[in-house]
């Protein structure tokens, strides 16, 4: 727990140049995603202009560019840290066509060392991206509030008119910004959304839904049994039973989180540690497939072979069994505070005990065994854990549902986009959401990879719920989009370039007196494009290329 809980007071003051922003508390030992928070006393309100609910970085480019537009703004954070997973670990961000990021998003990049070679396997540091985030909220003076967890969304009609905090603070604003990663704020405010893959036929798609993997997938037959051969053995842990859907059947299942660790040499580094729960047995599939492999075969720890993927920098998953805790992120998204804390640190023994069980364990191949110890955690980054990431890499959560839907024709420029808000230009992605029997062996299922012809618009109208439900909020992160294009869209430069077009639409609703669904359309591209925003990229010959 930790041993300080700093005190918010909220008042105007905050806003001036004087008092940025409110430090958090100093930690306490351990990884504490949620605890409580003691409450404010006296409980103190706070009125903006706009209120952006989230750390990420939507949420920092939303606050930002509030005061860069004239208004007073606030970010209340739900822990300690600002930027999300740029800061939690993921600095071998996937930019796609890095030519299509502008605005902020762009001057993060510009900012951050080395941001612009991340494929070379994480050329900046997360203390480096938190730093130039803190900076950029520091220069815009925007006040911000560490360990504010949303208690309560209260409405009039279909205007949010404040947000209360478990430690009985509010803000009040006149518009709102869902900035997190799982859309909590939305879905209190009663705004329709959804969770998991929509069957293929919902939109007309040929992506969505179940999906036996055809990359990150077991490289050669896996039995799944307890026993080898024996159906009635039961299953290995980790595998799920039972019939296989149709291809692009929908569910509810999301694809799988994992933690970024940033990797040092063993020798400047912290070894792995092996965590207080930790249970041999969670990896008895994993065993299999590393000593049951065809002869002549060799492990070659690539990004899409592993079992593990280790570099100095940041480290992703890696194949069928890596880092990814599969079937471990279903309940994450519409889970109370609490269940989640019980998750992450089933994520947190889970991807702890892969590390050990892969460094030290006597049945896992030297090969192995050797390659995984030349690494370790980092001494001097994440230290108020340990050297391990203090944010859990929540890859999606909710999704609105608006008037309009982002789908993977938008992604594969089938279907135009009038009103563009920001481009995207990733391959729609998605990590594997379960592992299935299929002939007597083990199968991973979810993983897609299609790629995308070139940049493509955002559109204004899927960061905006249906007037009817809320006329004055705005959802730069869990836009409303399906599972597939969500995978494209999903990138940290998009959500913060999202989270910047978000805000200049509740200035200027702020100012014309209306909802943001009745925004003047050609006045927000006229001001995004004032402010280096990118919103078309024509698909002729060659455009794909950055």
């Amino acid at each position: 727990m930790p041993t300080k809980i700093a005190s918010f007071l909220f008042s105007a003051a905050l806003l001036s140049a004087a008092a940025v922003s409110a430090e958090p508390a100093t930690p306490g030992p351990g990884l504490h995603h949620y605890y409580l928070v003691p409450r404010a006393v006296p409980p103190q309100t706070l009125k903006v202009d706009v209120c952006v609910y989230g750390g990420t970085p939507g949420g920092v480019g939303a606050a930002v560019q509030a005061r860069r537009m004239g208004k007073t703004a606030a970010l209340a954070v739900f822990r300690r840290h600002v930027g999300g997973m740029t800061s939690g670990g993921l600095t071998s961000m996937d930019l796609g066509r890095a030519k299509s990021i502008g605005g902020l998003a762009a001057e993060f990049l510009a900012k951050t060392p080395g941001a612009l070679q991340t494929k070379l396997g994480g050329a900046f540091r997360p203390t480096q991206a938190e730093g130039v985030f803190r900076a950029l909220l520091a220069e815009a003076e925007v006040p911000v509030f560490y360990e504010h967890r949303l208690a309560e969304v209260k409405k009039e009609g279909n205007r949010i008119t404040a947000l209360t905090f478990e430690n009985g603070n509010t803000i009040e604003a006149k518009m709102f910004v869902d900035a997190t990663y799982e859309g909590d704020l939305f879905a209190r405010a009663g705004v329709k959304y959804h969770v998991g893959r929509e069957d293929n036929s919902a939109y007309g798609e040929t992506s969505n839904g179940f999906f036996l993997a055809e990359a990150h997938h077991f490289r050669f037959p896996v039995d799944p049994y307890r026993t080898p051969g024996d159906a009635r053995s039961g299953l290995l842990p980790g595998i799920t039973g039972g019939a296989i859907p149709a291809r692009g059947t929908g569910d509810k299942l999301v694809q799988a989180y994992n933690f970024r660790m940033w990797a040092v040499p063993a020798a400047d580094g912290l070894p792995w540690p092996k965590p207080a729960g930790y249970d041999r047995a969670d990896f008895a599939l994993l065993e299999r497939y590393l000593t049951t492999v065809p002869a002549g075969f060799e492990w070659d720890f690539t990004y899409k072979h592993g079992p593990v993927k280790l570099n100095v920098g940041d480290c992703n998953n890696a194949g069928p069994f890596s880092t990814d805790y599969v079937g471990g992120s279903h309940a994450w998204p519409e889970a109370d505070h609490e269940t989640r804390e019980r998750i992450f640190q089933a994520h947190v023994t889970y991807q702890q005990g892969l590390m050990w069980f892969l460094a030290n364990d006597p049945a896992v191949p030297e090969k192995v065994r050797v390659f995984t110890q030349r690494f370790g955690l980092p001494k001097d980054e994440f230290t108020e854990t340990a050297g391990w990431p203090h944010e859990l890499y929540v890859r999606e959560g909710r999704r609105m549902i608006s008037d309009f839907v982002m789908t993977e024709h938008h992604c594969l420029r089938k279907a135009q986009v009038e009103d563009s808000v920001g481009l995207a230009s990733y391959q729609m992605d998605s990590h594997n959401t379960s592992r299935r029997v299929v002939d007597g062996v083990v199968r991973a299922e979810g993983n897609v990879e299609v790629g995308t012809p070139g940049p493509y618009p955002v559109s204004y109208r899927a960061i905006v719920p249906r007037e009817a439900e809320c006329a004055n909020l705005l959802v730069p992160v869990c836009l409303s989009s399906t599972h597939i294009a969500y995978g494209s869209i999903r990138m940290e430069p998009v959500f913060m370039l999202l989270g910047q077009s978000a805000a200049t639409a509740a200035a200027l609703a702020i100012d014309g007196g209306t909802s943001v669904q009745k925004v003047d359309y050609p006045a927000l591209r006229s001001r995004l494009l004032a402010d280096g925003q990118k919103l078309d990229w024509p698909l002729t010959s060659g455009a794909g290329k950055p």
